[in-house]
Formats: C-alpha cells, sequence, structure tokens
C-alpha cells in the first residue's frame, strides 16, 4: 500500500493509521487486512469519522488507543467484518445435510425416545444460513417436534446478531428459497417505508439462538455438535488463527461430525483431523 490518497479524499489516512487498524483489528478478531483492502478500511470508518465529528484519522486511532475507546472498537470489529449472505448459498451443503447427515442420525438414535440434534452456524451474518439449515430441518424431519433439536447462530458483528434475530429480509432476498419452503417458512409484510419485506415464520425461529462469539476467544457451549457451518470466515484469519478455530472445532464436533467450509476455503495443510467427504464438506475423524 503506498501512502499516495486518492484525488478529493476527505480525510488523509496514510499507511501508519492503516497499520494501527489492521493490528487492532487482527488482535480483537484475527481478521488480516492485506494491503489492498485499504479503499475498503477507509469507505467503512470515514463515515464513522463524520459521525463522530471527527477532523481526521488521527484523532480516531487516538479514539480507538484511549481508554474511553472501548465501544468504539466493538464498532471497529462490526464496520470491518463482511456480512455478504443469502439464503440457500452453496446449495450442495444443504443438500448434503438434507440426504446424509440427517439420515445417519435418525439411524444412530433410534432407539432413543428423545433424539438430540445439534448444529452450529459459526459466523451467522445477518441470518440466512440459519434460517436456511432451520428450513430444511423443518421440511425433512416430519417428526421434528419430539425431537431436541437445537441451531446455535454466532457471529462477531452484535448488528448483524440483531438483525438475524429479528428476522427480517427484503423481499427479493427470498427469491433463492424454493417455493414450496417460501410458502411454508415466511410471510411477506410491508416495511415502515413501505417496501415488501419477508418475516421468517415462528415454526424456524424456535429452532434457532443467536448469540454474538468471537470465535478466537473462549467458548461457553460444550457441544457436541452434529454439524458446524463455517463458511467463508476462515479466509479472514490468518495461519495460526485458522489452526486454532478448526482445531477447536474438531474438538467439539461429534465423533464423525460434519464441518462446512466456504468454497474457497480447504483444510489442506491446517489439520489432520478431517478427511473430505465431499466439496468443501469435512468429517471428523
Amino acid at each position: 500500500m503506498t501512502a499516495h490518497a486518492p484525488a478529493r479524499r476527505e480525510f488523509a489516512f496514510e499507511r501508519r493509521h492503516f497499520d494501527v487498524i489492521a493490528r487492532m483489528i487482527h488482535q480483537l478478531a484475527g481478521i488480516s487486512l492485506a494491503p489492498h483492502k485499504v479503499e475498503m478500511v477507509y469507505s467503512r470508518l470515514a463515515r464513522r469519522l463524520r459521525e463522530l465529528r471527527l477532523p481526521d484519522f488521527d484523532a480516531y486511532c487516538a479514539l480507538l488507543e484511549s481508554d474511553e475507546g472501548t465501544r468504539e472498537v466493538n464498532f471497529l470489529v462490526n464496520a470491518l467484518t463482511t456480512n455478504l449472505t443469502s439464503f440457500f448459498r452453496e446449495s450442495h451443503h444443504f443438500d448434503h445435510l438434507r440426504d446424509t447427515v440427517l439420515p445417519e442420525i435418525r439411524a444412530r438414535q433410534a432407539d432413543q425416545s428423545r433424539p438430540r440434534l445439534r448444529i452450529w452456524s459459526a459466523g451467522c451474518s445477518s441470518g440466512p444460513e440459519p434460517y436456511t439449515i432451520a428450513m430444511v430441518l423443518a421440511s425433512a424431519m416430519t417428526d421434528l417436534r419430539r425431537w431436541d433439536a437445537r441451531i446455535l447462530a454466532t457471529d462477531i458483528d452484535t448488528n448483524m446478531v440483531e438483525t438475524a434475530r429479528r428476522g427480517v429480509y427484503a423481499a427479493d432476498s427470498a427469491q433463492s428459497i424454493p417455493a414450496s419452503l417460501r410458502e411454508r417458512f415466511t410471510r411477506r409484510i410491508r416495511g415502515e417505508d413501505g417496501e415488501p419485506r419477508i418475516v421468517m415464520e415462528d415454526e424456524v425461529k424456535r429452532l434457532i439462538t443467536f448469540k454474538p462469539l468471537n470465535l478466537l476467544e473462549s467458548w461457553p457451549m460444550k457441544g457436541p455438535f452434529d454439524a458446524i457451518f463455517c463458511r467463508n470466515v476462515l479466509i479472514y484469519f490468518d495461519r495460526v488463527g485458522r489452526t486454532q478455530v478448526i482445531e477447536s472445532f474438531a474438538r467439539m464436533l461429534a465423533p464423525q461430525g460434519f464441518l462446512y467450509l466456504g468454497h474457497s476455503e480447504s483444510l489442506y495443510g491446517v489439520s489432520s483431523n478431517f478427511r473430505q467427504s465431499g466439496p468443501t464438506i469435512y468429517r471428523r475423524l
């Protein structure tokens, strides 16, 4: 990254500013900000400087490093974590969950009066992933009410966790949901701005618990989980962070449990505790 600013940039943003912010986001969230991310960092934080009426990035960096900067550090994490997601994204994962994982668990617990099922959406963003999982469970398991079935959904971005908990989305985002599931598990409303929205129905909402969680800090839950979805999250960690999280996933998964990663992620050279079971699908050894 050079120190040359684009023409007419509102605030001077130099390498030293980027380094302070990159060091802090790495310490807090394990996210490695590559130098080519400078424009992304500037555009997301320049708005914050305006809101706080700060004159420049010197003042903003000083705020982050001050005793009064705790709340602002939370905003920094929220602002710099990317939250791209959609319903049924990478749909082969949900086909595998429906056609392979659920039948295996059902067979394994056939003699249980109250069979148990636990799935974790780690890095749930605004919620389409855990709601997709819930729709798959509710549609594939006709006897779901007799199961002790829970989905844990976590994200480091507290704003995203609240959005996910509400379960309200722009109407056009529902186009990726198969029609039969869309009709059963969502309903249309009008937002305060008059725009159409969809709301997730209670049948799927009640399956999910939403919590904020930093994957590089201690985890309060004990597991074990039958499946963990952690898709397009590891790409933001350095090698040490990736290894730490993957080894923790291995300990948290039930024997033969499944781990789903994003389309550009792999466990090659990261962990020997898994074998690949399909495209970006791994099974705990």
